[in-house]
């Protein structure tokens, strides 16, 4: 009951938040199309095509043959961009619609809205009849329970329904940290970080059971794949799980036979999800897949190590090297078998912050301001709210407890066995094996966060799930002993509500209304002056809009994991660099090219210093860097390559003249 209620709470939330940013319900089709900027216009246009097609297969077919969106390359949308959300809502949309159409129940309600631009009067629709609405209002339920499942993940972990109660209150006071689904619905990670919450759930009931219940590995494998169809980073994040399970099977936290199964399943969620995929080779040249592989053989090979009469240390530090170096060489191995080696990784990210490496690609990553480290003020904010310190006292104290026992199993091999036995019930080990697993998923999820600053969606709910542990009687017993249990947590809650609040506050106070009419005059001279198959080029962005609004061919897009996509963007770009004009036109008529979208602002726009266009070409093409920057030449004068066809305050539109256009001129 509870968990209901929280999880409609932050559904509400949720839904005002994102009602008040942007006037969402008074808002035209185009301009809802226009607020999901970058990789949602893409990702949503799939399931613009799916509800408009003539039948749900034939928009299956459409997408799964898509020839719109790397013109004039035909894909598979479903395999490259982890579709099956789009497919699963598109299918109810048209079920819904299908059966209120029947019994003619009204799904939406339609009014004038009155604005500043032209047109000056536009027609609004609210309700789930109207794709929109329905699209959004499916992820913000599935958040909703999200939180609901918070509650009861923390309260079977803490063992008490306070400790559910504080992971929720944490979850909202640390809200603008925790999450930004609110303001980005269609990403991958508003579809796939509510399985990884369930799936953690499971993992950690079966953990604590002491029987081998097969319905829970069933379920885990279950909750893997629905985590991992929708978002291809996912396998990273539970390449970090294994990492953290490993070291505690090695040391004797996990029975062999029990953690045997969860690497079974989770091996069983990969191939399953490398067939819904479409034989999606990522899937099998992952850190993941090697990680599992590497578990696999060790723990075949456990007792042949152990036959060694090596001492406990040396036997803890081989199977852990092995495991490291073999699931690093088996994935190198395998992304060059499979042909994946130009896969541009988490890892590669990472590589780049610390060893400062820079190229064109990296930095096309690495300059987006939610790819920054974290900032300074994260901490601070965390601090505010109690739930840094409180999560660091929990993890002292487990901290304690492990480093105890991972002592005395040093001096003796049997130690945790014989800890076992003489508490007379294998709860307690049990016990303790979730609190370690959990913190060392903090700890892993602490160090991504600090590399790359977006990744903190999922440091701070996992921070909130620990911070339960301060109600656990079992882990704070002596302290309960000498003071009341409740007077303590209500003080706690007392304290985190004083900052809790005032961030609460800050995110309902924020109040804006959607409007871009210098796109929007853009895609309606696109949508009415040009024919449907003109191709278009220019930041990746804007091409994401002009897919989705106008629906004509686009030779780039902002999905920039593939490399032909990669060096597609890296020709587009480079209106933006020092180029020759005639060798840009060149190369944009060697992808078929008719239209080019140049923005102004990208000449000088910069997010931090290093991460101007200009100074991105300068690195990357230094024999060029002291000509003059093409794209003030252009603005200037686009002929003879090029003609000026639209132009707006942010936007000029230029027709990539043909070589007869050229000499037509003269």
């Amino acid at each position: 009951m509870i968990a209901a209620f929280v999880g409609i709470l932050h559904w509400i939330h949720l839904t005002t938040l994102f009602e008040n940013d942007r006037h969402f319900s008074h808002l035209s089709t185009l301009e809802r199309e226009m607020s999901f900027r970058n990789e949602m216009g893409l990702y949503y246009s799939y399931f613009k095509t799916l509800i408009e097609a003539p039948s749900f297969l034939e928009g299956l077919w459409m997408i799964m043959n898509d020839r719109l969106t790397e013109y004039p390359l035909v894909i598979n949308a479903v395999k490259r961009f982890h579709l099956y959300p789009e497919v699963v809502l598109a299918y109810w949309y048209r079920t819904f619609t299908g059966i209120t159409n029947l019994f003619g129940i009204e799904t939406k309600a339609c009014w004038n809205v009155t604005r500043v631009g032209f047109p000056s009067e536009i027609e609004s629709c609210e309700g789930l009849g109207d794709p929109a609405c329905f699209y959004v209002g499916a992820i913000f339920i599935l958040n909703g329970v999200m939180v609901g499942l918070f509650f009861i993940y923390a309260t079977y972990l803490s063992g008490s329904q306070l400790g559910g109660l504080l992971t929720v209150l944490c979850y909202f006071f640390n809200h603008g940290e925790a999450t930004r689904v609110m303001w980005t619905p269609p990403l991958r990670e508003s579809f796939a970080y509510p399985f990884l919450v369930l799936q953690m759930y499971i993992l950690t009931m079966s953990l604590r059971i002491s029987k081998n219940y097969g319905q829970y590995y069933i379920a885990l494998c279950l909750a893997n794949v629905a985590f991992m169809l929708p978002w291809g980073f996912a396998q990273f994040i539970l390449f970090t799980q294994i990492a953290s399970l490993f070291p505690m099977y090695v040391v004797g936290y996990i029975e062999p036979s029990k953690f045997q199964k969860i690497i079974y399943m989770n091996m069983v969620s990969v191939i399953l999800c490398f067939i819904l995929m479409f034989g999606n080779p990522v899937y099998l040249s992952s850190y993941y897949f090697s990680s599992l592989l590497m578990t696999w053989v060790i723990i075949l090979k456990r007792n042949k190590i152990h036959r060694m009469g090596l001492c406990e240390l040396n036997f803890w530090l081989i199977q852990g090297g092995g495991w490291w170096l073999g699931t690093i060489i088996l994935q190198l191995v395998t992304s060059e078998i499979l042909g994946v080696s130009d896969h541009i990784s988490l890892t590669n990210l990472i590589a780049a912050r610390i060893l400062h490496h820079t190229d064109f690609d990296t930095l096309m990553y690495t300059c987006a301001p939610e790819s920054y480290f974290m900032e300074q003020a994260t901490p601070l904010r965390y601090i505010k709210t109690l739930l840094l310190p409180v999560v660091i006292v929990i993890a002292y104290f487990i901290f304690k407890k492990t480093i105890r026992d991972v002592l005395c199993a040093l001096y003796t091999n049997t130690y945790l066995r014989k800890q076992l036995l003489e508490h007379g019930e294998v709860k307690i080990f049990s016990f303790y094996s979730l609190l370690v697993f959990h913190t060392l998923q903090l700890l892993a999820f602490a160090a991504l966060a600090i590399l790359i600053l977006r990744l903190k969606l999922f440091l701070t709910p996992h921070m909130c799930v620990m911070a339960s542990l301060i109600c656990s009687r079992r882990l704070f017993g002596w302290l309960f002993q000498r003071f009341r249990f409740e007077s303590v947590i209500f003080g706690i809650l007392a304290a985190m509500s004083i900052q809790g609040c005032a961030n609460l506050h800050n995110q309902w106070s924020i109040r804006g209304e959607f409007t871009n009419m210098p796109q929007e005059e853009l895609l309606l001279w696109i949508k009415y002056n040009t024919r449907p198959d003109a191709v278009f080029a220019g930041t990746m962005q804007t091409m994401a809009s002009i897919k989705l609004s106008t629906q004509h061919p686009i030779v780039n897009h902002p999905h920039y994991e593939d490399a032909d996509l990669r060096a597609r963007t890296k020709i587009v770009y480079s209106v933006y660099s020092r180029k020759s004009a005639k060798e840009v036109r060149d190369k944009l008529l060697a992808l078929h090219v008719n239209y080019y979208v140049l923005e102004e602002a990208w000449c000088i726009w910069r997010t931090k210093p290093g991460c101007s266009m200009l100074e991105i070409w300068d690195l990357e093409d230094p024999s060029n860097s002291a000509n003059p920057s093409l794209c003030s030449t252009l603005l200037r004068d686009a002929r003879p390559y090029f003609t000026t066809v639209f132009q707006n305050t942010l936007y000029r539109v230029l027709k990539v003249n043909q070589e007869r256009d050229y000499i037509s001129i003269f």
